[in-house]
């Protein structure tokens, strides 16, 4: 054969695979009983059974992003599918959106959305800055865009947006809120029904404590006639939400039409994940990640560590850590995983090279988790100082 075995110089994965304590932005590691759930035996995508597990996520869904929305489903992809399939569903060629830049996924927005209209405008604050609501009353009057987009926790700055009347602002100009809740969904309150949000998407690698490989999405009443009032097809077929619908609803317990093969595997994690979140308690669960955030930050204190975001407006799921002058972060990066086999994440944009990313997150957020980490950022200090 003109192409050999490579297993020889490969080697066999499960005897290679490392192991790692992920306290990066994400992923975080699952629950055991997600891996669990992941091994399990698969049945095919269109078994009624399978559909039933499906209509149990989704109100597991619904239950964690506190919304009644119909349109509430796991999309087979990570979170930037999902944030895609917001996208390419509810624009077309010249609807304006508004991008509020406060952090690096503002400004990959700026990329994402351009490729579906070419109208984009942006307002922006520093990296770990937040808008308040007069700024984006004022932006919504100065543009009267069709779609604003906003992170309502910036991963890359680790600053949680206030939502409290931006959805009101947004339909008083007939403009549709999306939302982007990848890293607090489960970790940080959510209230989109309250918040008036059209369309949210988010992760399932964070806080909610699942492997990445599925991510959920809802679209809201305002958004859906957006959708289904479509002059042209949605440009992209995969995450194409007016023919997917055909097959994650079935009115009246009507036939399902076959799009493409569900992640199976993928919709067990979510769903074993969803249930460990409900059983916990969504607001305990909130509790949880607030508590140890406030017991990692008073500890990253007393071994002489600043955060970048004021406490006000930082998120608990996610620090971003201050760079001490005459410490190489990435050294420290490379000692936490080498040494202690943790995995802390670099800072992104305006904030590379000065500053850490550490998430306690999901399953991640105890607190034995924040003395491990802790203990040992200060060896990996320490090294650099002798």
């Amino acid at each position: 054969m003109k192409v050999a075995n490579p297993l020889p110089e490969v080697g066999h994965f499960q005897a290679t695979a490392p192991t790692r304590l992920l306290l990066g932005p994400g992923p975080q590691n699952a629950h055991p009983r997600v891996h669990a759930a992941m091994s399990l035996p698969q049945v095919g995508h269109m078994d009624p059974e399978f559909l039933q597990i499906m209509e149990d996520t989704k109100k597991l869904l619904r239950y964690v992003w506190q919304t009644e929305n119909e349109f509430t489903i796991p999309v087979s992809g990570t979170g930037s599918a999902a944030w895609e399939a917001a996208i390419a569903n509810l624009t077309e060629q010249g609807d304006k959106h508004l991008i509020c830049i406060n952090g690096y996924f503002g400004e990959r927005a700026l990329d994402m959305h351009g490729r579906y209209t070419n109208d984009v405008v942006s307002i922006k604050k520093e990296y770990g800055e937040v808008f308040t609501l007069e700024e984006i009353k004022a932006a919504l009057a100065e543009h009267k865009p069709k779609v604003m987009w906003i992170c309502h926790a910036e991963t890359s700055a680790g600053a949680c947006q206030p939502m409290e009347g931006i959805g009101a602002a947004c339909q008083e100009v007939g403009c549709l809120l999306m939302l982007d809740t990848v890293t607090s969904i489960c970790g940080v309150p959510l209230y989109l029904d309250e918040w008036q949000v059209d369309v949210a998407y988010a992760g399932t690698q964070k806080c909610m404590g699942c492997p990445p490989g599925v991510a959920p999405l809802t679209l809201g009443q305002r958004a859906l006639e957006k959708m289904r009032s479509r002059k042209t097809k949605v440009p992209n077929w995969y995450l194409d939400m007016t023919m997917i619908e055909k097959y994650i609803f079935a009115p009246g317990g009507g036939p399902r039409t076959y799009h493409h093969t569900a992640p199976i595997s993928m919709i067990y994690a979510i769903r074993e994940a969803l249930t460990i979140v409900a059983e916990e308690g969504l607001e305990q669960s909130w509790d949880r990640h607030r508590a140890n955030a406030e017991y990692f930050w008073a500890e990253l204190g007393k071994i002489g560590l600043e955060c970048v975001v004021p406490e006000a407006h930082r998120l608990p799921s996610l620090t971003t850590v201050r760079i001490p002058e005459g410490i190489d972060g990435m050294k420290v990066i490379v000692m936490m995983r080498n040494e202690f086999k943790i995995e802390i994440g670099g800072a992104l944009g305006s904030l590379a090279g000065k500053a850490w990313r550490i998430g306690l997150m999901g399953y991640n957020s105890r607190k034995e988790i924040v003395r491990l980490v802790v203990s040992a950022l200060k060896e990996c200090l320490d090294a650099q100082r002798q």
